[in-house]
């Protein structure tokens, strides 16, 4: 590395001001602190000096998926095969779900680093790590089976309307891959939900009684009976829940994983523990209501309170969605508040909505708008009870 540093640091006086590239400056700039750390430092105003930089965050955040992204990867693979009818080493299975979400990892980081190098190209700005975790994040958050032009389309849509109109990484106040997902679900929804969009079938014949339909789908149509199947009509267990070895998004189906990779964000202090535990309460005692009061919008009373949270994107939205700072509360109190909101509002979107069976996205976006006003209300309600602690002479 420190070879490569020499050649590269040669050649950095060409893209500074007055160099023959100096127009490409905030490309060359990304690339370099990409590969390197800056060596330039604030020296007045009010800056917090600390070792953990926004890249060191978001390169975290992309180590805490990875459990999650590995393991998508292979169950993509273990349900193709499934529903084919063959058995195949754990190898064949992990690479074929590696080439079949490939595509989609590319288009993802392609469209949106390429809009966000253009932008800060244009505006003489830094190109910010944001999208390193949020490229990661869309194609895990859609069905394995999304045409890479649909999520071209989405990319581009999320970071030019959702995040470089506000100003950047930092300045957005909706969370840019959900608002990718939102965007796929609302104008291509025959692609966003179903049974054959979960799970990569090519040409090959499914065997008979294959069903695609995530547990959650089986859920809203009620077709399932007193259990819930898998992609053959096999009853799963709650290992296979908890491991995820079933079809969905496919990184968001294992929560042995999710708690992996949530325990990493929680041990290094990227996620803040409040927003977790509350949206988690807050989910729990939506589900343990609903299952207690059954109605006819939501008849199914065998799925306890703990499948509720285990099933679909709920724990993925709270580790990974909910927790990022820049479009959650600021103050404690009103962490607690936007926590517990979220795991509200997507319990009770997923029960008593039966077309659209995944309440956690949109959840998550309705609390991102409330964010700024559940922080004013705190704020304000501080003040008022400090102003009435004084005492006027």
């Amino acid at each position: 590395m420190k070879g490569l540093k020499q050649r590269i640091d040669k050649v950095k006086p060409q893209f500074e001001k007055g160099g023959r590239f100096s127009k490409l400056h905030s490309v060359f700039d990304g690339f370099y602190t990409f590969l390197f750390t800056p060596n330039e430092t604030s020296r007045s105003g009010v800056h917090i000096h600390d070792a953990n930089d926004s890249k060191r965050t978001m390169i975290t955040v992309v180590i805490a998926l990875l459990p999650c992204c590995l393991f998508g990867m292979w169950n993509v693979g273990y349900q193709h095969f499934l529903a084919v009818g063959e058995s195949r080493g754990f190898f064949e299975l992990f690479f074929y779900g590696f080439f079949a979400v490939l595509p989609q990892i590319l288009t993802a980081y392609i469209v949106g680093l390429g809009i966000e190098f253009v932008v800060a190209q244009i505006r003489g700005h830094e190109i910010q790590e944001g999208f390193l975790v949020s490229g990661i994040l869309i194609p895990m958050i859609c069905p394995v089976d999304t045409p890479c032009w649909m999520l071209a389309v989405a990319v581009a849509f999320a970071v030019i309307f959702a995040k470089e109109v506000f100003g950047g990484t930092g300045y957005n106040f909706l969370n840019v891959a959900l608002v990718t997902r939102a965007f796929l679900f609302f104008s291509y929804p025959s692609k966003m939900s179903g049974d054959h969009v979960f799970v990569k079938l090519g040409s090959d014949l499914a065997v008979d009684g294959y069903s695609g339909a995530t547990p959650l789908g089986q859920l809203a149509s009620g077709d399932s009976g007193a259990v819930i199947t898998g992609i053959t009509g096999q009853p799963l267990s709650c290992s296979d829940i908890f491991f995820g070895l079933y079809p969905g998004s496919w990184g968001e189906t294992s929560t042995f994983c999710i708690l992996l990779g949530g325990a990493i964000l929680l041990l290094t202090g990227i996620a803040n523990w409040r927003i977790i535990v509350s949206a988690l309460l807050g989910g729990f005692g939506m589900a343990a209501l609903a299952h207690a009061c059954a109605s006819p919008l939501y008849p199914v009373t065998y799925v306890g309170p703990f499948e509720q949270l285990a099933l679909g994107g709920f724990l993925f939205a709270v580790f990974f969605m909910a927790t990022d700072p820049v479009t959650a509360c600021r103050t404690n109190t009103g962490k607690w508040i936007y926590g517990a909101l979220i795991g509200i509002v997507a319990i009770v979107i997923r029960c008593y909505n039966t077309g659209y069976p995944e309440g956690a996205m949109l959840s998550v976006l309705l609390l991102n708008c409330f964010a700024p006003l559940i922080d004013y209300c705190v704020v304000n309600a501080n003040i008022r009870r400090r102003m009435k602690r004084l005492t006027i002479k």
